[in-house]
């Protein structure tokens, strides 16, 4: 194999590392975010409360397997496996490019979608308050329209405030969670797009890159084989 055919060959080996890495981070991050699971029913409750979580540790899965194919596929010099790579991460970078024009086109429907997070997190935070809770600490908000969806129960709950050791009318945030969310959402809208450009234009790389590689061993093994 060629001295310029090797060097792709371990460029899309560390590619491949690097994307493993972040695969394993979403499925971590999303693991900590996703609800202490101890029954069938808490697991599907979780699963129609907690889309988000989720979507991180599906999609780091999908990675880490992808990246699992690329890395194979460049160390053992396996055309199957580099082609394989190379149509799983060209599947992956339409569906981004899918999502990230949707986002684009249908950004009033998306920002509805995100609010609708909220309001299902709401409607499920007498059983499981974790991720309203989750919700009020990082968006600095508290109820769902407000602070006086907590009235009726005569306290706001310590994620409500920044000092959680005193919580009450003069130091609960006044913000309700589903504007907060979809106000963040709104405002990273375009960070978010074209990040996703980015990474497609990566992963188009990526795929252009596994190509090559898995043709110059198809070409290697046939010269090999007179």
């Amino acid at each position: 194999m060629s001295c310029g055919m090797t060097m792709v060959k371990y460029t899309l080996f560390l590619f491949n590392i690097l994307c493993s890495i972040c695969g394993i981070l979403l499925i971590v991050f999303g693991a900590m975010l996703f609800s202490n699971i101890h029954t069938v029913e808490d697991f599907a409750e979780a699963v129609k409360t907690q889309q988000v979580p989720l979507t991180m540790i599906v999609l780091g899965i999908v990675i880490l397997l992808i990246s699992f194919f690329g890395c194979c596929g460049a160390i053992r010099e396996s055309y199957c496996m580099s082609m394989t790579y190379s149509i799983l991460l060209f599947v992956l970078m339409i569906g981004q490019l899918v999502l990230v024009t949707y986002m684009w086109l249908q950004k009033d429907k998306y920002l509805v979608i995100m609010g609708d997070v909220v309001e299902k997190a709401w409607q499920n935070r007498t059983r499981k308050s974790d991720y309203m809770d989750a919700l009020q600490i990082s968006m600095e908000c508290c109820g769902r329209s407000g602070r006086a969806d907590y009235h009726f129960q005569g306290y706001y709950p310590p994620s409500c405030c920044k000092d959680v050791r005193q919580c009450n009318d003069s130091t609960a945030f006044n913000i309700g969670c589903k504007q907060a969310f979809v106000e963040f959402w709104d405002k990273n809208a375009d960070i978010i797009k074209y990040a996703g450009l980015a990474i497609a234009a990566i992963e188009f790389a990526g795929f252009i890159f596994a190509c090559c590689l898995a043709n110059n061993i198809r070409n290697y093994k046939r010269r090999s084989g007179y």
